[in-house]
């Protein structure tokens, strides 16, 4: 006797009235992903070990580089009146950002492992609620990760960027956007490859490479020939770039557009990647 199985119900969509959110199972779509956010934000803050290690990272990250290369000499194409530290720490924001965004792809794939994505495809659930929540709850990861490496370069290490108050907001901003968007690229990564040590192996092999291949720690003018063509087309460096001019007052905000423009992409991007491989069966 052969047995079928059943497969688990597809999300009921209601016909929601004109101009509602369309509803899944009796509630909407922005419901689902305001519960998702707020289980996922819950878990994070009570797990000891989450939040510790949120908090060192970008202050090893912020304390280490300016301590360590605040003490070499300065290549000559170096901005005047411009310390090495102020220089450095939009880069250092943008860096904490890529790590934060590989984050939101860890966390879909610890939800698959533990079976709390089984569980939500049993129930009307829209597919997009838990990638979308992912998504948030690294945006305010990082949010809160910059706010801590701004007030202690400030406090700390005297962090006194020539932009003003406004400009210097812009910068953390547009910092955060971009965790935003790279947080949307892992979270497709974490959707078709379900397994956390492949996910962070292609982290670093793409992170740390065009960390390095761009404006982040010297000029690009005072790179090799050939590591100065790689860093005058490396998405970072306008990035980087960007927020380094709205920081610091220097010539560069003219990478704000296509920095933004190359962030929105890749959100986009990885938004219809994710949700394609998320409903792949598990």
């Amino acid at each position: 006797m052969t047995t079928q199985l059943t497969p688990a119900p597809r999300p009921t969509v209601l016909r929601a009235a004109a101009g509602e959110a369309p509803v899944f199972g009796g509630s909407s779509l922005p419901a689902q992903i305001r519960i998702l956010t707020g289980r996922s934000l819950r878990a994070m803050v009570t797990d000891p070990g989450i939040v510790l290690f949120g908090l060192i990272q970008p202050v090893v990250i912020l304390f280490v580089l300016t301590q360590v290369f605040s003490k070499m000499g300065m290549p000559p194409h170096f901005p005047e009146g411009v310390t090495y530290l102020d220089y450095v720490l939009p880069a250092i924001l943008v860096d904490n950002a890529a790590q934060s965004a590989m984050q939101s792809g860890v966390g879909l794939v610890e939800d698959q492992k533990n079976g709390m994505v089984a569980r939500l495809r049993s129930l009307p659930v829209h597919p997009g609620a838990l990638l979308a929540a992912r998504s948030l709850v690294g945006l305010v990861r990082a949010t809160v990760q910059v706010l801590i490496i701004m007030v202690l370069a400030i406090t700390v290490l005297g962090y006194s960027p020539n932009g003003g108050a406004a400009e210097l907001a812009l910068s953390a901003g547009l910092t955060v956007f971009i965790s935003f968007s790279l947080g949307w690229a892992f979270i497709a990564a974490g959707a078709w490859l379900r397994r956390a040590e492949p996910l962070q192996n292609l982290a670093l092999i793409v992170i740390f490479p065009l960390m390095f291949a761009s404006s982040a720690y010297v000029p690009v003018a005072d790179l090799p020939g050939w590591l100065a063509a790689v860093a005058s087309v490396n998405p970072l460096t306008y990035a980087i770039d960007a927020s380094r001019a709205l920081a610091l007052d220097v010539p560069g905000l003219d990478h704000a557009i296509p920095s933004v423009a190359i962030s929105a992409v890749i959100a986009v991007v990885g938004m219809v990647v994710a949700l394609r491989g998320f409903r792949r069966p598990l």
